[in-house]
């Protein structure tokens, strides 16, 4: 009779070592294309929301979105304050934003007024589609990066 162990990879000889290896590398790998999947399922991921009838804000933690309608338009923004990615708040009665780790506020179309920060809040790419707003979580503009694209950032609504 054949030893169903010839030629595995473990062997006779690997020991409880070798096998706690070979399991943890099986694991890893199982592992890693499940957290690649997890990313590769949020790519060019457009999130749909109902138009706002009057200026609000709104939050969705879990696609990390704040929707503001302010003065006729509308902006998405994400969720992390830009100075150390801390999750920022709307303070209501200020109407501003601000970060509770180190102070930094904004106005609600994103502009840094003061703190900590050093630019304003990261735009989301935003697109007007009927009575919806699509907002694409992967595409985001920093404005001291690319000026252009965080200024046109917005819908212009009617």
């Amino acid at each position: 009779m054949s030893d169903p162990c010839t030629g595995c990879e473990l062997g006779h000889d690997g020991g409880r070592r070798r096998f706690f290896a070979v399991a943890a590398g099986m694991a890893l790998a199982t592992a890693l294309p499940m957290r690649l999947l997890h990313a590769l399922d949020r790519r060019n991921a457009d999130v749909r929301y109902p138009i706002p009838i009057a200026d609000s804000v709104s939050i969705d933690g879990q696609q990390e979105v704040i929707l503001v309608r302010w003065t006729g338009k509308l902006y998405a923004f994400n969720l992390a304050c830009p100075h150390q990615n801390t999750t920022l708040r709307w303070r209501e009665d200020d109407k501003n934003f601000q970060c509770p780790k180190h102070k930094s506020r904004y106005t609600p179309d994103g502009t840094f007024i003061s703190g900590r920060a050093t630019r304003g809040m990261d735009r989301l790419a935003i697109r007007k589609d009927g009575n919806e707003v699509v907002v694409n979580v992967d595409t985001m503009f920093k404005q001291d990066v690319d000026l252009a694209g965080w200024t046109g950032a917005v819908v212009i609504l009617d």
